[in-house]
C-alpha cells in the first residue's frame, strides 16, 4: 500500500481545511486508516482514525468536535476534515494504513501502522 497525503496549506485560525490520502492497492477497505500529526519541536501524536470494516472513528481528545474522519474504500481515499483550527493545530499531518488490530487503543500507537505518507504541512495563522 503506497499512501500520498495532499491538502494542507495556509489557513486562518477558526477556518476548515480538508485534507486526503489517496491509497494504492486492493486491500485499502481492510486497512484502518490513522492520522497523526507532528507539530514543530514535538513527537508525533495521534489524531484519529476510521476502521476499515464499519467506519468507527476515535479521535484524540483535543480533536473532538473540530476534526472528523470519513473514508471512500471505492476511491481509495481517506480525508480529514478540519474545522475550527487553531494555530497549536500547525502541524506536518500524516495518514498510515495499519491492518486490523486488537486491544485497547491500538490503534493510537505509531508502530501498528505499516504504511506512511509522506506528511502535508498544515500552517494555522493567527
Amino acid at each position: 500500500v503506497q499512501l500520498q497525503a495532499s491538502g494542507g496549506g495556509l489557513v486562518q485560525a477558526g477556518g476548515s481545511l480538508r485534507l486526503s490520502c489517496a491509497a494504492s492497492g486492493r486491500t485499502f477497505s481492510t486497512y484502518t486508516m490513522g492520522w497523526f500529526r507532528q507539530r514543530p519541536g514535538k513527537e508525533r501524536e495521534f489524531v484519529g482514525r476510521i476502521s476499515g470494516s464499519s467506519g468507527s472513528t476515535n479521535y484524540a481528545d483535543s480533536m473532538k468536535g473540530r476534526f472528523t474522519i470519513s473514508r471512500d474504500n471505492a476511491k481509495n481515499t481517506v480525508y480529514l476534515q478540519m474545522n475550527s483550527l487553531k494555530t497549536e493545530d500547525t502541524a506536518v499531518y500524516y495518514c498510515a494504513a495499519a491492518p486490523p488490530g486488537s486491544g485497547s487503543d491500538w490503534y493510537r500507537v505509531m508502530s501498528t501502522y505499516t504504511y506512511w505518507g509522506q506528511g502535508t504541512l498544515v500552517t494555522v495563522s493567527s
